[in-house]
């Protein structure tokens, strides 16, 4: 593992301001020459401290209009089955993140759907025909004043 000095530290938080910053930009707002700087990311990378780059799309271009948050129970708490579950909503377009938590259910789902119809399909179609779940509590979104993902 690479060490996370300040400089690292710094050029991490510009690259998730700005994943698409010029290297000689990055250099310039954390202090370092264009090839030291470039060495660091590309250290990063290699370590896989900097997991990827990607372009964070507006859902509503995807037809995604509603975001719900999904806590889902198992029914049995077996390896197998929290494995099956995890693969099948990797599957689904709709699970845009799964996280396995701590708590009285296994996993939140963040799924995103045009509308309440699509939810309720996902719902009965996906969600309800898997046959590790045991409890579905949906959160419907109202809005996201504070999303750093983006």
């Amino acid at each position: 593992m690479i060490e996370l000095d300040r400089i690292n530290h710094n050029i991490l938080r510009e690259l998730e301001r700005n994943g698409r910053i010029s290297n000689s930009d990055l250099a310039r707002k954390v202090g370092l020459s264009a090839s030291a700087c470039l060495r660091r990311v590309q250290e990063m990378e290699r370590s896989d401290l900097i997991k990827g780059y990607r372009a964070i799309v507006d859902p509503a271009v995807r037809g995604a209009a509603i975001t719900i948050f999904v806590m889902v129970g198992l029914s049995e708490h077996l390896k197998k089955d929290a494995q099956a579950f995890e693969r099948a909503v990797a599957k689904a377009p709709e699970v845009r993140e799964c996280h396995n938590i701590t708590g009285s259910v296994e996993y939140l789902l963040r799924v995103e759907v045009a509308d309440l119809a699509a939810y309720k399909a996902f719902h009965a179609d996906i969600l309800g025909q898997l046959p590790q779940v045991g409890s579905i509590t949906s959160h419907i979104s109202l809005g996201s004043p504070v999303d750093k993902r983006a």
